[in-house]
């Protein structure tokens, strides 16, 4: 028994190292507004159906090909938005985001420094977004929330110095974020990442004009919450993302992530919503040029 039950396991690893199946293209296209092309490329590497050398150029091809033409690469630390920057600059198709995300302000040791370093990125005319930042209670413990707060509240006054979007990370903590957000006064143009709330969570942030924007979560089996929340959403305030390589959506959920797996979400959110899958398409990419502004 034991070899057979071995081989198994190791097949397991194998397919969810491997990235999933190109999808059917997508009517019209749309941008994935949330990716990590540094963590995708350096750690998981780049699904098949391109020649280009440069991994980052081949996600981009494999994207295209099936109606993501635009990426939003999003920084989570210094270093990751610096990257970001600098392939924002190179590559047409991405623009970025510069941040300091919310479980690594606790653990920065010049924390005032970091947030001068994201200032200076945010100036740049390719850094599009402020991000993602926010708050985290679900990695984070009490003893981190003062510096998880102290960087949230910079980063939305950033935002607003740069007139930037603001792409806010939420976990297990809507009613701080909310709290802050009144507190410090939102940007013109907000985005929920990957958002997690239920249905009045939604409510709260659609009054206040926020963007919601919805990953692989929103095709699992046991996101019901999540799916009510979208259904109530006006689909000018509905972004699409991928958070890759993570939140890879069904049916191959626990397998790499990329954006060239964007057109499985959008499906699932026009049965969701009952949006036509081409009106769906025009109001995301509307409403990620709106956010993030002309990529050329």
């Amino acid at each position: 028994m034991s070899e057979p039950t071995e081989s198994r396991r190791q097949r397991a690893s194998r397919r969810a190292g491997e990235f999933p199946p190109v999808p059917e293209p997508l009517p019209r296209p749309v941008l994935d507004s949330h990716t990590h092309l540094d963590i995708t490329v350096n750690e998981v590497g780049v699904p098949q159906g391109s020649a280009a050398a440069d991994p980052v150029a081949a996600a981009i091809d494999v994207a295209a090909a099936v109606g993501v033409d635009r990426l939003v690469q999003v920084g989570v630390d210094v270093e990751s938005s610096r990257w970001g920057a600098e392939v924002a600059r190179t590559y047409p198709a991405v623009v970025a985001t510069v941040a300091l995300h919310p479980n690594e302000a606790p653990r920065c040791r010049d924390l005032d420094a970091a947030l001068r370093e994201i200032e200076t990125l945010a100036a740049e005319d390719r850094v599009r977004g402020v991000g993602e930042t926010g708050m985290d209670f679900y990695r984070t413990g009490d003893e981190g929330r003062a510096a998880q707060e102290e960087s949230f509240r910079a980063h939305i006054a950033i935002a607003k110095r740069y007139a930037k979007t603001l792409v806010i990370h939420d976990r297990d903590a809507h009613a701080d974020v909310l709290r802050i957000l009144d507190d410090e006064g939102a940007p013109e143009t907000v985005v929920l990442h990957c958002f997690s709330g239920d249905a009045e969570f939604a409510a709260e942030c659609v009054c206040r004009g926020y963007l919601l924007s919805f990953a692989g979560t929103v095709t699992f089996g046991s996101a019901g919450a999540l799916r009510e929340a979208a259904a109530l959403t006006p689909l000018d305030q509905i972004l699409v993302e991928t958070d890759a390589p993570y939140l890879t959506p069904m049916p191959h959920r626990g397998r790499p992530n990329a954006s060239y797996l964007i057109p499985l979400t959008v499906r699932a959110l026009a049965t969701t919503t009952g949006a036509d899958l081409d009106d769906l398409c025009a109001a995301i990419s509307a409403t990620g040029e709106r956010a993030f502004g002309p990529w050329s």
